[in-house]
């Protein structure tokens, strides 16, 4: 939820009493204030009449406006309980901070958006941010789902897996967990407490004899009777009650249980349940700070220092700690923390669920607001407080602890790539130091699914959500010719940017034309990538290579630059590790990238070209002809006579595989 950047919260005290009169008088309310100010720039004279010219029109009730410049980029979108009295506050001359004013300055239009109510405003607001990043807003640079654990219950047997991304499968859903790491280490404890199954369907309906997992005690073995299916459901009920907070009545159940094998001298039964205990305090004892009186909140708590903010996320579920993440928001250096966690919020919880309590390290003021829309998209009461003390103090001053500690090693890290960026800078001859720098490499196998790959640097580290990857599509190019593999990526990547119109932005965003690039290879991709820097038009980009070193042992590395011989780095020079890491992360994404594209093509399955074959045609097809490959060799009457299949998609299956698709 962003907040408004001008009146009435964020007017000085002397304009409050312009916007209370305006309450109590509606004709006040339809005039924007007039205020002449000689020192006035000539730019935020002309943002103001613009303004005014929209305001005339803007909805007197709920709703969202955005502010747009002359490029059509959206400046900043907000919300507000009055649209037309907050446009208003943006028609003065005078008073306003120079992130507003440089806003105000850079507006040639608006776009209005009227809604019911003030928490439909406050829903679309955050949707409208996240869709359209405008820079005047806090953004929060974080957007990716929690993982969740699973428990099917879409079969007699039900699975529990890991799960992230959309519910559509049906189920019981536990979480969110702060990390996969989290999450893979709770199955693996859960799948040695409770031994349910982890094998996907096809898996499980092919099976004759018990899998490993059995073997070593990680699973029931349901899938050869090993296991009836009441008992297995009786293990299924005890591990959906330990994720929902009955973990105290689970482990006394199997304690007297153990308890009651050993006296019957059932001593191999009384040791799986031994071992199942354990299990269970394993996954307490590693959630850290765990509370009592607590059995659902989300806390957020917020620190700020040397103008960046960092807002620590800790998740408690079923009365434990499902762990913590750390966000550092891109917010203007004169909001407090308030502001931009109110922001956050908003943004936060646009895509993900709420817990029934959310506890926070500032009050913010529109929490009212935040805890009705969490509370009518939840379908039950959530509550949103800043607590001053009790455990739910505890929880927030835990979090807010480490915020203070993240943002500390923020900024260090920070401050250590901008000397890493300097030196590299100072390397290759650049007039400053580079903000944004790109490595590219090549992936293939034999010539096969060939791939090249991007991937970014900048201030603040590795930039992955501009890594991109490029399937090499030319025909032209032979097998395992790495030159026109990488001609052809770079063609395309600086046609694209050439193409793309300079965006005026604010100096801390992070550009899209890069200042350096680097490429990993010699003497001739150098030539290659050069040539093909020069076709695109594209100006002011520095260009190195780096050989591998003799034997390709690293400190050797050659380095290829424009107007210079080539030259080595001295074998301690922190440049020259910076550079090793930079190419290594190319390598490593590039080969990951080429790997998975291979396992695809590994994998893929000839009825999935068929058009009108979905899960459950092929399924029947796969289970009356064994494989694709006997599909193919199929008559169309023996087609015609499998179940599920009607003789038009037996026809349909036929002609394909007889046209030779």
């Amino acid at each position: 939820m962003t907040p408004p950047p001008a009146a009435p919260r964020d007017l000085p005290p002397e304009d409050e009493d312009v916007f209370d009169a305006a309450d109590a008088a509606p004709e006040a309310a339809d005039a924007p204030p007039e205020q002449e100010a000689p020192e006035t720039p000539e730019s935020v004279k002309r943002g103001v009449a613009v303004i005014k010219k929209y305001w005339k029109h803007a909805p007197n009730g709920p709703g969202v406006y955005r502010m747009i410049a002359e490029s059509g980029e959206v400046l900043y979108v907000g919300k507000a309980k009055n649209v037309r009295k907050r446009v208003a506050s943006y028609t003065r001359l005078a008073g306003h901070v120079n992130r507003i004013a440089r806003m105000i300055s850079a507006t040639v239009s608006m776009v209005f958006i009227s809604v019911e109510t003030e928490t439909e405003a406050l829903l679309l607001e955050a949707n409208l941010i996240k869709q359209m990043k405008p820079r005047f807003n806090v953004l929060m640079r974080d957007d990716k789902s929690f993982p969740y654990i699973m428990i099917a219950l879409d079969h007699d047997a039900p699975q529990i897996s890991k799960h992230r991304g959309a519910r559509v499968r049906k189920g019981d859903y536990f979480g969110p967990f702060a990390s996969v790491w989290a999450v893979n280490r709770a199955l693996n404890a859960l799948e040695r407490a409770f031994l349910l199954r982890s094998c996907s369907q096809s898996f499980y309906d092919n099976r004759t004899r018990p899998c490993l997992l059995f073997q070593i005690k990680r699973c029931a073995g349901p899938c050869t009777g090993e296991i009836s299916i009441p008992d297995y459901a009786e293990l299924v009920q005890e591990a959906r009650d330990f994720l929902s907070g009955k973990s105290r009545s689970v482990r006394e159940q199997l304690a007297m249980e153990m308890t009651e094998a050993a006296e019957k001298l059932e001593f191999e039964r009384a040791a799986r349940l031994r071992d199942r205990i354990s299990a269970l305090s394993a996954i307490q004892g590693a959630q850290g700070i765990n509370p009592r009186s607590v059995e659902e909140a989300d806390v957020f708590a917020i620190a700020k220092d040397a103008g960046r903010f960092c807002i620590e996320a800790f998740f408690f579920r079923a009365y434990q700690n499902w762990g913590n993440r750390s966000y550092f928001p891109r917010a203007d250096a004169t909001l407090t923390e308030a502001e931009v966690l109110d922001a956050f919020l908003g943004q936060f919880y646009d895509e993900h669920p709420s817990a029934r309590c959310v506890l926070l390290s500032h009050a913010i003021e529109d929490a009212a607001l935040l805890k009705d829309a969490l509370s009518a998209k939840s379908g039950r009461n959530v509550d949103v407080m800043a607590p001053q003390r009790g455990e739910k103090r505890e929880l927030v001053e835990h979090a807010l602890n480490n915020a203070r500690q993240a943002l500390g090693r923020k900024l260090a890290e920070d401050a250590s790539q901008q000397r890493l960026l300097a030196a590299l800078g100072e390397v290759f001859g650049l007039p400053a130091v580079p903000r944004r720098v790109e490595v590219y490499d090549n992936s293939h196998t034999g010539g096969a699914q060939a791939i090249g790959a991007m991937i970014v640097a900048g201030p603040a580290g590795f930039m992955k959500a501009h890594y991109r990857t490029f399937n090499i599509k030319s025909g032209e190019i032979t097998p395992g010719d790495d030159y026109g593999m990488m001609r052809e990526v770079l063609t395309r990547r600086f046609a694209r940017l050439a193409k793309e119109p300079e965006k005026e932005t604010d100096a801390e965003a992070f550009p899209a034309k890069p200042d350096l690039v680097l490429i990993d290879g010699g003497r001739g991709q150098f030539d290659v990538a050069r040539a093909a820097l020069r076709e695109s038009g594209v100006e002011g980009v520095a260009l190195a290579s780096i050989a591998k070193g003799r034997d390709r042992d690293a400190g050797r590395e050659q380095f290829f630059v424009e107007g210079r011989e080539p030259f080595r780095l001295p074998p301690h020079d922190p440049a020259l590790y910076f550079v090793q890491r930079l190419r290594d992360e190319a390598h490593r994404f590039a080969i990951g990238t080429h790997r998975a594209r291979r396992k695809k093509d590994f994998t893929k399955n000839p009825l999935d070209e068929i058009a009108g074959i979905g899960p459950s045609r092929k399924r029947a097809l796969l289970h009356a002809f064994g494989s694709a490959k006997g599909v193919s060799r199929a008559a169309l009457s023996d087609l015609e006579q499998t179940p599920g299949i009607n003789k038009a998609t037996a026809r349909m299956v036929y002609e394909h595989f007889q046209r030779g698709d």
